[in-house]
């Protein structure tokens, strides 16, 4: 069937569709109904069947005499080292690891935080987890002590599990220290921490709390998959909220299973024993759906890379991998290819490579740029899909599906819904925008499988965020426009997330730290355009009357004040010191106006504006730093 026919029926029928898809799961028992609409706006999927994420995406393989299979490669040159792991070590390792969880005390529905490199034992973790029905949060590695402390805090796990360090390319990242302040800051208190000592920094154990990761993992039982409800929860997800304040999204094991299967086949056109590689980390969605669950699920090889697009050693790092590894389909951001073109844009290191067995290259986690979709396309000679998704939603929202039917690519637009999303553009009455017109992004309820069912703890704020802009529906954030042929085109985001290099980052939690500084009176934090990550943050702020110390000396500080409490994720470099913040009449900040300024873009002079004037103070303050004069 085409697109078309599959995407009329998902809508037509959706119980049926995702009943017949969910034969791609192996369940222990099978559910009442596929979809319960008893509780809208809370619709649940698969109500009363139980199953294990686990065993469908290890256990099962190998029982089916695939266990020779390889599971994980783990390449990493910031290690010079590589690491195959078949199906059946695979099945060993995680029902040790679900063993030494259990021989602390952690059962079914107990939380336990992963906060892990780009290494095989960060999958053993979660799929650990989910063996016995515990509960993961993954947490970036990259994020600071205080940002680790406020999700300890809120998802009050009995375990941590971490490694002793990260490795960058120049630098060694010291996680332990990082896990022991978090701790220290966070009034919950885990029972113990699990650490993975790694020979380029080793951390020290406090004894009592903190175990080793080889020495626990070697007296370990093995342990059984236990089966959970189908609505039970399989992982929680920190995303940055509007107030700083980490909404932690809730994924279900069934609806999630059956959605990274379906997905795997009909948007990435996978196969089992293709290798699917997913240059991701595993902190962030893309590598929860796309680097354990989804190719796991699938019966594919997963790559675990732990290096950079550039620099591990040079440009042609991502070919190497293709051609070492045989990759069939490769999923990044387009900040990496904005940054292998930055280096090499000939593409004179693809020459050295052999990539025949590339199918399709999959673009997500920002808005791609026509410019690096095409030099993609121009290098590569594939297929190249720019497909849109977010951290609730799990999988792919819109999507041109390979496996179903490729349609025609329209640059600068991510393709058409995928079956089982009802995207709608709305304008401010709630009424559907004319084709081409500029509108809120919103999903009709109710949302496929695999899409957040709540947030933790927190059924009022899944409702108030995402809810209740406009009821029967879900209000993804992004603002942007249908065309006539139902191609959708993502503009921007229409709160105050931006999207650094693919990561959502809030700029009201760094206005936060910039407020906290002695020396600053008000402050705003835009999303300037960036050639490389997209964006970048741009600080600005007005300093207290009687302030006479170095403007930059004040800058250096509230930089060095962000990469603390946020972490060097947020990549906040630049800040700008003004006499005064454009404000309405009301006393809002008009931030959009100042990104406009910065980006070196038209803009309409506010209506509610208080003082026009300032405008021209930002303009020069802007231009000063390098700004207000780009394309």
């Amino acid at each position: 069937m085409g697109y078309e026919s599959v995407y009329e029926r998902a809508m037509r029928d959706p119980d049926s569709f995702w009943a017949e898809a969910a034969s791609l799961i192996d369940w222990a028992s099978p559910w009442e109904q596929a979809l319960d609409r008893s509780k809208p706006p809370f619709y649940r999927w698969f109500s009363g069947a139980t199953l294990n994420t686990c065993y469908n995406a290890v256990d099962r393989h190998v029982e089916a005499g695939r266990g020779e299979q390889t599971a994980i490669i783990h390449d990493s040159p910031v290690t010079h080292t590589k690491r195959r792991i078949s199906y059946a070590e695979l099945q060993d390792q995680t029902a040790r690891f679900a063993g030494v969880l259990q021989s602390l005390g952690v059962s079914k529905g107990d939380r336990v935080i992963i906060y892990m490199p780009m290494v095989p034992e960060a999958l053993i973790a979660m799929l650990g987890c989910a063996r016995i029905g515990a509960i993961h949060s993954v947490v970036f590695g990259g994020f600071s002590a205080h940002e680790l402390a406020t999700r300890i805090d809120d998802a009050q796990p009995r375990v941590m599990v971490a490694g002793s360090c990260g490795i960058e390319p120049n630098r060694v990242v010291h996680y332990k220290p990082l896990l022991d302040a978090a701790i220290e800051q966070a009034t919950h208190k885990p029972s113990h921490c699990i650490l993975l000592q790694r020979p380029e920094e080793p951390g020290s154990l406090i004894p009592g709390r903190d175990l080793g990761w080889h020495e626990a993992m070697e007296r370990a039982q093995p342990a059984a998959c236990v089966p959970v409800a189908a609505t039970d929860p399989l992982y929680i997800l920190y995303t940055s909220g509007t107030t700083g304040q980490p909404k932690g999204v809730v994924r279900d094991n069934g609806g999630h299973a059956v959605a990274m299967a379906w997905s795997m086949r009909h948007v990435y056109d996978m196969q089992p024993g293709e290798v699917f590689w997913a240059a991701s980390d595993v902190g962030w969605v893309v590598g929860h759906s796309y680097i354990v669950y989804a190719p796991l699920l699938s019966g594919c090889t997963t790559i675990v890379y732990e290096g950079k697009p550039v620099g591990t050693p040079d440009a042609g790092a991502f070919w190497r991998v293709i051609e070492e590894h045989d990759v069939s389909v490769l999923f990044t951001a387009p900040t990496a290819f904005r940054a292998i073109k930055r280096e090499d844009p000939r593409a004179e290191h693809l020459a050295r490579y052999n990539i025949g067995s590339l199918r399709a290259l999959f673009l997500a986690g920002e808005r791609c740029d026509p410019d690096t979709l095409t030099w993609a396309q121009s290098i590569l000679g594939v297929p190249v899909i720019d497909h849109w998704w977010q951290t609730e939603t799990g999988w792919a929202i819109a999507a041109n599906c390979l496996g179903i039917e490729a349609l025609p690519v329209k640059a600068g637009s991510p393709t058409r819904a995928v079956p089982g999303y009802d995207i709608q553009v709305l304008d401010d009455e709630g009424e559907p925008a004319k084709p081409g017109a500029i509108g809120r992004i919103m999903l009709r309820l109710p949302l496929p499988p695999g899409c957040l069912s709540t947030l933790w703890g927190n059924d009022e704020r899944f409702v108030q965020s995402y809810l209740s802009a406009q009821p029967g529906y879900y209000l993804t954030g992004d603002a942007g426009y249908l065309d006539e042929e139902g191609y959708l085109f993502v503009m921007s985001r229409i709160d105050d997330i931006i999207n650094v290099a693919g990561h959502r980052l809030s700029t009201g939690a760094m206005e936060a730290v910039l407020a906290s500084h002695p020396d600053v009176a008000e402050c705003a934090v835009i999303g300037a355009a960036d050639a490389l990550k997209g964006e970048l943050p741009l600080g600005l702020v007005v300093l207290k009357s009687g302030v006479e110390r170095e403007a930059a000396d004040i800058g250096h500080e509230l930089v060095e004040r962000v990469r603390d409490q946020i972490g060097p994720v947020a990549a906040f470099k630049t800040v700008a010191v003004v006499k005064r913040l454009p404000k309405t009449r009301s006393g809002k900040i008009l931030r959009g106006t100042m990104k406009a300024i910065a980006d070196g873009k038209d803009y309409r002079m506010p209506a509610t504006i208080d003082d026009p004037a300032i405008l021209d103070e930002i303009q020069s303050a802007l231009s000063a730093i390098g700004y207000a004069h780009r394309v």
